[in-house]
């Protein structure tokens, strides 16, 4: 994009240079205050665009340790240059154009061909190069070039200004010329108000005419967007700086708040390709909240391992009890003070009426080196624990059963079968008693973990039958 950008700005430095000069030999043939006055502008032009061949150059840099948010803005101090020069140059022509109006003996100018053809040809090549500029300034979004496109375009109602102004003396007009001029003055005012107001609007960080309201539109209606706290726009070149703090649920996993910062990106990228975001999230507190998802928050903000959270409302009055696992290593002191910080904490949420109740419990290891038992081992527990669920409601067959030696104790993994159809809560009512079971035959064994499964259908009679008959008959 830089390239094409370069390209366009020595184009535009080769045709200010030719006009520059035409204007300038024909205005001192002819002495047309008209005809100078446009070939001072075309000069300016011409170290206009020479400035911008080297601020769009510059400005293609990427950011650097001095220039985070890279060079863009050189296009826009470089433009803010070109106004100047114009508003000096517009202040010249009208003070010389005045003294020419007002002096008793006006100086002669000469209406000739050559200036009809230069000022002619001035204005189909400030139209051709004007439409260029426009186009390449739209798509790479750069000021300087814009800037260069206004001066074209100026440059081209400054010539027709002029051309008027050769008729007039053609017609024996003499005052003409210095009218020209003043118009020309005018027109070159108007170009360097428009230039000036734009490129200041981006030097002090306006944001873009509609940036915000797009922006806003297609982040809120993204799910998991809360809302929108803060929203920052502003351009630097072609490139959209987008600063977003947006609102969501404090529920949400880390997991999930990093692919909803990836969607906002992409909602706003699809509207401008060149956009740099920055996306902060704020957790919030919704109405829809549950108790439970209340207290699992607190505790992980205080990053403690809560489970078994039981809710309940007696007699108006809400109660909350939850397991607490903390270090095993810890005295009971200090266990208690962090239990108890837990349950402050839980009450300056849910309201100082409630009731709270920790119950603490050691952290299960973590990393415990442990190795497979033996095979022997492994049978006399899967023949205990295939025994106890024949005295156990509810528990089918026993399978998959691991034995693993550590440290603390043995860890006894297996899975059963159950009806599928059956409750929740009451399959795991009985897979525990179960393991308690299991737990008081073998005292090695610190922890027993049952995995039930919902057993499959038995196949239909008719089926058994035929299975049977097609099997084949072993002697």
């Amino acid at each position: 994009m830089s390239d094409v950008k370069q390209k366009v700005a020595l184009s535009s430095i080769a045709a200010s240079a030719g006009l520059t000069a035409a204007k300038a030999v024909v205005g001192v043939m002819s002495g047309s205050l008209a005809l100078l006055s446009e070939a001072a502008h075309s000069l300016i032009d011409l170290g206009a665009t020479v400035m911008t061949y080297f601020a769009v150059r510059l400005s293609g840099r990427p950011a650097d340790a001095e220039h985070h948010y890279g060079h863009g803005k050189i296009e826009s101090v470089s433009a803010l240059a070109e106004t100047a020069l114009l508003f000096i140059l517009a202040g010249v022509v009208t003070w010389e154009a005045i003294k020419r109006l007002t002096s008793t003996q006006p100086p002669e100018v000469q209406a000739t061909p050559w200036a009809f053809a230069v000022i002619v040809l001035s204005i189909v090549v400030d139209f051709l190069r004007a439409r260029v500029l426009y186009r390449t300034a739209e798509q790479t979004s750069s000021p300087a070039l814009e800037a260069d496109a206004l001066h074209f375009d100026s440059d081209m109602w400054s010539s027709l200004a002029v051309l008027v102004g050769l008729f007039g003396i053609a017609l024996g007009y003499v005052s003409a010329d210095s009218v020209a001029a003043i118009v020309v003055s005018v027109l070159i005012c108007i170009a360097a108000w428009r230039l000036g107001r734009r490129t200041i609007d981006t030097l002090t960080d306006t944001a873009p005419p509609g940036a915000a309201e797009k922006i806003t539109a297609a982040v809120t209606n993204i799910p998991g967007v809360v809302g929108i706290e803060r929203l920052r726009v502003r351009r630097v070149g072609e490139v959209l700086f987008v600063d977003l703090v947006v609102a969501v649920s404090r529920t949400l996993p880390l997991d999930q708040v990093a692919a909803l910062k990836e969607r906002i990106v992409e909602a706003v990228r699809a509207d401008s390709a060149a956009a740099e975001v920055t996306v902060t999230t704020e957790p919030r507190a919704l109405d829809d909240e549950t108790v439970l998802e209340r207290v699992m928050v607190i505790a992980r903000n205080r990053t403690l391992a809560a489970h078994h959270v039981t809710v309940h409302a007696i007699e108006g009055r809400l109660a909350v009890s939850l397991d607490l696992e903390v270090d095993g290593g810890l005295s009971i002191g200090a266990a208690h003070d962090i239990a108890t910080g837990l349950e402050q904490a839980i009450r300056e949420e849910l309201g100082t009426g409630v009731e709270v109740e920790t119950h603490i419990e050691p952290l299960q290891a973590f990393g415990e080196p442990g190795r497979d038992a033996s095979a022997e081992r492994i049978a006399a527990v899967r023949d205990a624990l295939t025994e106890i669920a024949t005295k156990v409601d509810l528990v089918g067959a026993i399978h998959d059963v691991r034995v693993r030696a550590a440290d603390r104790g043995e860890i006894v993994n297996f899975h059963c079968l159950v009806d599928p159809a059956l409750k929740v809560e009451d399959v795991h009512d009985k897979v525990d008693e179960l393991e308690r079971a299991l737990r008081l035959r073998f005292p090695s064994i610190k922890r027993a973990i049952g995995h039930a499964e919902p057993a499959l259908p038995s196949p239909e009679p008719a089926t058994r039958n035929r299975a049977a008959l097609t099997s084949p008959i072993r002697q």
